[in-house]
Formats: structure tokens, C-alpha cells, sequence
């Protein structure tokens, strides 16, 4: 069942993010654990492309605006078959190909190097601009924070979609209501978001971005939609979502989790999984 083999791979992708943050001590654990669904339905249902190349042209394109989300997308380049398994255990380690924050020359699948945010979704414009012009039916996924919506650039690329009509660009927004220094409420108040998509002239789906139904229902909705429209989906996530004790833990922009710790993470993420299934 297709809803089925997202729930999985999401939660093989949080058992991949502890186990790379263990490795570490510390990392965007909860960026990564609450993001899980959003990446598992893009590439486990969506996204096209060939494990063993990634540069193959007709591929659909992910871009990661958030570069310091790269945990999750190796958990999902691992799922994919694009990195191997074994390879996540290097994370963040000296002359590994999976640095803390995304970096193209180094990973494979890896589209943009992330960090410096507000980048991203221009460079999905132009990349989205670009396959249009060359004749492709490739798409351009890119997938931002809510606290990437405080730049400036954000806005004027997504103008500058709808006024290129790219119908082949779909953003992701994680609105997991936190940033690095602090709730995002706090910093710049963003709400009402939707209507400031519509505004820029995208289709805008609000959904809970850890419920899979829900996103794949986006992404079919996302098919149905005219000629020419982006489409954003803005997704309500919980940070450290799936392990309880990380739910609610404070300063949970950059989490250090104790030795002890990590296994109980584990246990409790089997735990709610397997709970689901009965």
C-alpha cells in the first residue's frame, strides 16, 4: 500500500538520524525526526530519479534550501539506495561526504549546497526556468523552513515563479514553528502565511506535514492544478517527532543528547511505531 511504504521508510529515516546524531553527540536531530514524513512521501512516492546515477538528466530535482537539515536528506538519499547505509555512520565526521550542512561537491544527490538561507528558492527558479527552456517534464522540489520565510530573496523568488508561470516547481515549507533563536512567532511573525503564498500567485496547500495521508494527498491535489501554477505546501510539523523525551525538550534548535539517551530514543520511536500498526 502506497501510505504504507512512506510510514516505513520515514521510520527507517529516524532510526537512520539517531543513529548518525549518536555518532556525534549532537546534531538537528529534531529538525530531522520531524521532517521524516515530508522527505519519505518525496522520495519514496514522488521524486523520479536513478539510485545509480545521480546526475541522470530527466531526474527530478530536490534542492534543500536548509542545509543544516542534511541528516534528514542522508537518511533519505540512504533510504533511496543513493547512499549506502553503512556510509551514514561517517556524518559529520573529518573527510566524510556527509558534512553537518549540505554540501553538493561532496554528496551524491545532494542539487545545492544549503546554509545561507533565502538561496534556495531562487536557485529553484532558475533551475525550474532552465529545464522548461530545455524541453524537460523534470520537476523542481524544493524543500525550505519557516524561518527561511524571514529573507527577503524567499518573496522575490517566489514573485518571480508565478510570473514565469513554472507549473514544474513544487516548495515544501517545514513549520515546525522554531529557529535558531527561538520560536519563530518571536523573531518575525510570518502568519498568515498561506495567504502570502497565494498573494505571490501559488496554489497553497496547508497540511499536517507529519501525516501521510495528508501529503500525499497534497501531491496528487499539486497534479490536478493548471498550466503554469507553482504550488507550495506548507507543512505543520513537531520537532523531534516520534520520540517523546525529544518532543519536548527545550532548545531543541540544535540538540545534545547524553550517551545514555540515545538507546531510550530508539526504544521509544519502535515503541509509538509499532503502537501505530496495532
Amino acid at each position: 500500500m502506497r501510505t504504507d511504504k512512506v510510514r516505513e521508510a520515514a521510520y527507517r529515516m529516524r532510526h537512520h538520524a539517531l543513529n548518525m546524531g549518536e555518532a556525534q553527540g549532537q546534531g538537528y536531530i529534531g529538525q530531522a525526526l520531524g521532517a521524516a514524513d515530508m522527505l519519505a512521501a518525496v522520495y519514496a512516492d514522488q521524486l523520479r530519479y536513478r539510485a545509480d546515477d545521480p546526475h541522470w538528466a530527466e531526474r527530478d530535482r530536490f534542492l534543500l534550501s536548509t542545509g543544516h537539515y542534511a541528516i534528514a536528506l542522508y537518511a533519505a538519499l540512504a533510504e533511496a539506495g543513493i547512499v549506502d547505509v553503512a556510509e551514514l555512520d561517517s556524518y559529520g565526521s573529518d573527510g566524510s561526504r556527509l558534512p553537518m550542512s549540505g554540501m553538493a561537491s561532496y554528496t551524491p544527490g545532494m542539487e545545492i549546497s544549503g546554509g545561507s538561507l533565502g538561496h534556495g528558492l531562487t536557485v529553484a527558479v532558475g533551475m525550474a526556468l532552465g529545464l522548461r527552456h530545455q524541453g524537460s517534464d523534470s520537476r523542481v522540489i524544493n524543500f525550505l523552513s519557516d524561518g527561511e520565510l524571514d529573507e527577503g530573496s524567499t518573496w522575490e523568488a517566489a514573485m518571480g515563479a508565478s510570473h514565469h508561470q513554472l507549473g514544474n516547481l513544487i516548495a515544501m515549507v517545514d513549520i515546525n514553528a522554531l529557529q535558531a533563536d527561538g520560536p519563530t512567532v518571536g523573531v518575525l511573525r510570518t502568519e498568515p502565511v498561506a495567504d502570502k503564498w497565494t498573494a505571490c500567485g501559488w496554489h497553497v496547500q496547508r497540511v499536517d506535514g507529519n501525516d501521510v495521508d495528508a501529503l500525499l494527498a497534497a501531491f496528487d491535489n499539486v497534479h490536478s492544478q493548471p498550466v503554469g501554477v507553482p504550488s507550495v505546501i506548507l507543512c505543520d510539523t513537531r520537532v523531534g517527532r516520534g520520540v517523546p523525551m525529544l518532543e519536548n525538550r527545550e532548545k531543541a534548535h540544535f540538540m545534545r543528547i547524553d550517551a545514555d539517551e540515545w538507546q531510550i530514543c530508539r526504544d521509544q520511536l519502535t515503541a509509538g511505531h509499532e503502537g501505530a500498526l496495532v
